[in-house]
């Protein structure tokens, strides 16, 4: 499969934000709640921060690919980090290599804005993202809770 990775557009927030409630759907039931990312305005999200969408198929002539498959937000922060905030793939292209995809492309990402490292955090339940990010050389570095959930930092 080909993606291509552009620049949200403000028009893509409803697309996104439907994406990622499918995506986070399965979580809600393992936590008890929706997940953060579920909760966030995507209007604002692509107002304020770095997010970039991967779309089925190549641009070409001017169109941007297909419908929105994958998602990615990078935060940055005050203390000069950049925060690995989402990341959510279409539940029909989970398993295609989309999300490795993604990772790979948010660290280019801040590597091309100046910053050193990125820094990614989940859901203290969402355990599969953990050894995900564990398997890509990430260490853990705290867990605390915010905005009510208890999230691990690496």
């Amino acid at each position: 499969m080909t993606w291509t990775i552009t620049p949200a557009r403000p028009d893509d927030a409803d697309a996104i934000a439907a994406l990622v409630a499918a995506a986070y759907t399965p979580y809600i039931a393992r936590i008890g709640t929706e997940p953060g990312p579920m909760l966030d305005d995507y209007a604002a999200v692509i107002a304020d921060h770095i997010v970039h969408v991967a779309r089925d198929g190549e641009a070409s002539g001017g169109t941007i690919g297909g419908p929105i498959r994958g998602v990615v937000v990078l935060i940055e922060k005050p203390d000069g980090t950049i925060l690995f905030d989402n990341i959510a793939v279409a539940p029909g292209a989970q398993g295609s290599g989309l999300g490795r995809l993604l990772m790979d492309f948010a660290g280019a990402e801040a590597a091309r804005r100046g910053y050193a490292r990125l820094d990614p955090y989940t859901h203290q339940m969402m355990t599969e993202n953990i050894e995900i990010y564990a398997r890509r050389g990430y260490v853990e570095t705290d867990r605390r809770t915010e905005r009510g959930f208890p999230r691990v930092y690496m």
